[in-house]
């Protein structure tokens, strides 16, 4: 399956992007667009949780792009504090959609930096109607923009996240939780740090179990 996987160029803001891509079979398949951590922390596509993310999705049908943001890798441009980040994302997700235009459901999905910018770019596409997000840092970003949350999602993190005191995950769930019509599923894992280092496999898991069910639905 891995030799589908393949090296593209997506027309961005500030250039081209590069991206990895696989397309399912299936014209109708689901769509997701898998969103990198912190470059100016070493956060590539390339990061093992994102590479993680993108194959779960690989496995369960999806057609799937991970991306380089502006500056990371082959990327043209540099880094722009998050704002041409989210835009970077938006021309992802606009060329994800074109090679798939008749996708059956579109998802949204980030690691730490890239899970603010995933959410961000939730709220402003209502065709995302489901989301994943890792190690969010709502210590470090302001995500009272979630509100409403437009759309049902996960937020997965570890319980020894040494970047993320609990409490702020905790006051970000009751926030999401008292929102109608939609369930933001909270789900902690017991060992793991932010990275996730040697709890890849529970948080592989995690996810396939959440994807499986909930592309099920369509």
């Amino acid at each position: 399956m891995d030799n589908k996987i393949v090296e593209v160029f997506i027309p961005g803001p500030a250039g081209r992007m590069e991206a990895k891509y696989y397309k399912s079979e299936k014209i109708t398949s689901p769509i997701a667009l898998v969103l990198q951590p912190h470059p100016q922390y070493g956060g590539t596509m390339n990061n093992k949780v994102v590479v993680d993310t993108f194959h779960t999705f690989m496995e369960n049908g999806f057609s799937v792009c991970r991306v380089n943001f502006r500056g990371v890798g082959k990327s043209d441009g540099e880094f722009d504090n998050g704002q041409g980040e989210l835009a970077d994302a938006a021309a992802a997700l606009d060329w994800l959609e074109r090679e798939n235009f008749d996708n059956s459901q579109c998802w949204v999905s980030g690691f730490s930096f890239g899970s603010l910018i995933a959410m961000q770019l939730l709220m402003r596409r209502p065709e995302i109607n489901r989301f994943i997000a890792i190690s969010p840092q709502p210590n470090v970003y302001d995500f009272s923009f979630l509100s409403p949350c437009p759309t049902s999602g996960l937020m997965i993190y570890g319980k020894k996240d040494e970047l993320v005191p609990l409490e702020h995950i905790t006051d970000l769930d009751k926030r999401l939780s008292a929102q109608k019509g939609i369930k933001v599923d909270f789900q902690a894992i017991n060992e793991a740090n932010h990275f996730f280092n040697k709890t890849e496999d529970v948080l592989v898991k995690s996810l396939d179990k959440y994807i499986k069910k909930e592309s099920a639905l369509f």
